[in-house]
C-alpha cells in the first residue's frame, strides 16, 4: 500500500504557505466540526469518556490561549486524548456529519507556533474535513495554486512494513519518537509548580469570598449542600452564586421551597434523577424562580419514584435499585422516573421467580442502553431497561456470589483509600487532595501508594488533584495522572 502524500502534506494542504493568520474568533469557527465530535454534552452515557474530553479541552484551551499571547516564544509539546464521535461519510452537506453508532479514541501531541497549523493538525489528527478552512482565509492567493500543480512529484510515503523489511530509516520516526515521549512527575512539577503555586496565591482570596458565599446562603436557604457538575473556575462559581444570592433578596419565600436539598449548578435546569435542584447556568433567574415554585410537584414525583424503586426491588428478590452520579448519565428526575416504569411494566408482563429477599444486600443501576446485563467491579449490575427477562434471571442468579465479593472489596478499597489520601495530604502538607469522577479506588490507591513514596516539596501547600492528565488549572490546582512516571523519560 502507498500513501502519495508526505506527512506534511497530510496536515498542511498545497495553500497552507499562501495563507494569512487565523485570528482567535477564526481558529474556534475553524475547529466547529471538531468541538461537535468531542463535545462532552453527547457523551452523557459514557461518564468516564466524557470526563477525558472536558479535561482535554481545557488544555487545548489553555494551549491555544497562549499561542495568542504577544511574545511568546515557544510551547511545550502537550499531549491530549479525545474520544471522537464517529463521522458519518455518507453526509455531505456538513449537517451534523456524525453518527451515534460510536466513538473511537484519539491521540496527538501538539508542537505547533501559530493558530492555523494547530487548527489543521487537529482537524487531521481527528480524520475531519479541512476544506472549510480555505474559505475562511478570505486572503489565500489562488495563483500559486496553480503553479502548484506543475510541482515535481511528491515523495512516497511507504507503508511501516517497508521500512521494517528494508531497513531504510522512516522520515516520520523522530516525529514519532517526539508524541511518544511520557512526562514524568518530577519534570513536570519543576516546570509548573511555580506558576501553580502563582495562580494558587492569586487565587485565594476568590476561594475565600467562595466558602463565605456559600456558608451564606446554604444557612438563608437551610440547604443540605451547594454543588457544580463541571470543573468551572473559582471566578465563575462566585459570579453563579451573586446570581443565586440576588434571586434570594427577590423572591426568598419561594427559593425556600428548596430546604433540605442540594443545589447544583449544571447545564440544564430541573431536579435531577437523586433530587438535587439543578440550576442551568445560561438560563435566566425567571427560569430558575419557576423552577423553584414547582419544587412540591417535584417532591410528589420523587415520592413516587422511590415507591416504583421499592416495586423493582420487590420483584427481583430484594436487589436495591441504585443511582451512582459518577458512573451514570445526567438524567432529569422525569427521565428517570419514565426509565422505571419501563422496566418495572416489563417485569410485570414477565414475572421472574427470584425468592423472596434473596437477593437483599445486592444492588443494581439501570440503564437506557440497548446491552446485556453486566456485572461491574464495584459489585453493582449494569441492568438495560429492555433486557430479557429470561436471560436477566440466569445472569443475576450466576453472577450473585461475584457479585457480594465485589462490594466486600469495594468497601475495603474505600477505606484503605481514605487512608492513603490522608498520609499523602499529611506527609506533603497539602491544602487538599482529591480525585476526578472518572477515577476509580484502585487506580487513587495505586496513585497514592506511589506518591508516598516519594520526595516532593512543590507539593506543600497545593491543592492536588488526581486525574489522567497533566495540567495547571486557572486557580492553581494541580492535575497530574494517576498512572503518573517517574525517573527518565520513556520513548
Amino acid at each position: 500500500w502507498v500513501d502519495h502524500l508526505s506527512p506534511r502534506e497530510k496536515i498542511f494542504p498545497r495553500w497552507f504557505p499562501y495563507s494569512r493568520a487565523l485570528s482567535g474568533a477564526e481558529a474556534v469557527n475553524a475547529l466547529r466540526p471538531f468541538y461537535f465530535a468531542v463535545h462532552p454534552d453527547f457523551f452523557g452515557q459514557h461518564p468516564i469518556e466524557r470526563e477525558v474530553n472536558e479535561n482535554s479541552l481545557k488544555r487545548l484551551s489553555v494551549y491555544l490561549e497562549n499561542l495568542q499571547k504577544p511574545g511568546f516564544k515557544s510551547l511545550k509539546p502537550t499531549q491530549l486524548t479525545f474520544y471522537v464521535r464517529e463521522t458519518d461519510q455518507s453526509s455531505s452537506d456538513g449537517q451534523e456529519p456524525f453518527s451515534t453508532s460510536g466513538f473511537r479514541a484519539v491521540k496527538f501531541t501538539l508542537h505547533t507556533r501559530d493558530l492555523l497549523s494547530t487548527v489543521l493538525y487537529i482537524l487531521n489528527s481527528c480524520s475531519l474535513s479541512v476544506e472549510h478552512i480555505q474559505s475562511l482565509n478570505t486572503n489565500v492567493h489562488t495563483q500559486p495554486l496553480k503553479e502548484a500543480k506543475r510541482m515535481p512529484d511528491r515523495p512516497i510515503k511507504w507503508d511501516k512494513s517497508y521500512y521494517s523489511f528494508t531497513g531504510f530509516k522512516d522520515p516520520d520516526e523522530d516525529l514519532e519518537q517526539v508524541s511518544r515521549m511520557e512526562t514524568t512527575l518530577t519534570s513536570w512539577l519543576d516546570n509548573n509548580g511555580k506558576s501553580a503555586v502563582k495562580k494558587l496565591e492569586n487565587s485565594l482570596p476568590l476561594r475565600k469570598e467562595l466558602d463565605r458565599l456559600k456558608d451564606e446562603l446554604s444557612h438563608q436557604l437551610q440547604l443540605s449542600d451547594i454543588r457544580w457538575q463541571r470543573s468551572w473556575g473559582i471566578a465563575h462559581r462566585c459570579s453563579q452564586l451573586h446570581s443565586l444570592g440576588r434571586l434570594a433578596q427577590q423572591n426568598l419565600e419561594t427559593l425556600k421551597k428548596a430546604k433540605g436539598c442540594t443545589i447544583i449548578f449544571t447545564d440544564r435546569s430541573g431536579m435531577s434523577a437523586v433530587g438535587h435542584v439543578m440550576l442551568g447556568t445560561m438560563d435566566v433567574h425567571h427560569h430558575w424562580t419557576k423552577l423553584f415554585e414547582r419544587l412540591p410537584s417535584y417532591f410528589d414525583l420523587q415520592r413516587r419514584l422511590m415507591l416504583l424503586e421499592d416495586q423493582i426491588s420487590y420483584l427481583l428478590g430484594g436487589i436495591q435499585v441504585v443511582y451512582i452520579e459518577e458512573l451514570q448519565p445526567v438524567l432529569t428526575l422525569e427521565e428517570y422516573y419514565s426509565l422505571l416504569d419501563v422496566f418495572y411494566n416489563r417485569l410485570l408482563k414477565n414475572r421472574i421467580p427470584f425468592h423472596p429477599r434473596s437477593l437483599r444486600g445486592l444492588q443494581m443501576i439501570l440503564n437506557s442502553d440497548r446491552y446485556a446485563p453486566s456485572l461491574h467491579e464495584l459489585g453493582h449490575f449494569n441492568i438495560p431497561a429492555l433486557c430479557d427477562p429470561a436471560n436477566l434471571q440466569w445472569f443475576i442468579l450466576t453472577k450473585a456470589q461475584q457479585a457480594r465479593e465485589n462490594m466486600k472489596r469495594k468497601e475495603e478499597l474505600k477505606v484503605i483509600e481514605n487512608e492513603l489520601i490522608q498520609a499523602s495530604t499529611k506527609k506533603f502538607s497539602l491544602e487538599k487532595l482529591y480525585k476526578e469522577p472518572s477515577i476509580s479506588s484502585m487506580q487513587m490507591v495505586d496513585c497514592c501508594k506511589r506518591l508516598l513514596e516519594q520526595s516532593l516539596p512543590y507539593l506543600h501547600g497545593m491543592h492536588l488533584c488526581v486525574s489522567h492528565f497533566y495540567s495547571v488549572m486557572q486557580d492553581g490546582d494541580l492535575c497530574i495522572p494517576w498512572n503518573w512516571k517517574n525517573g527518565e523519560a520513556i520513548k
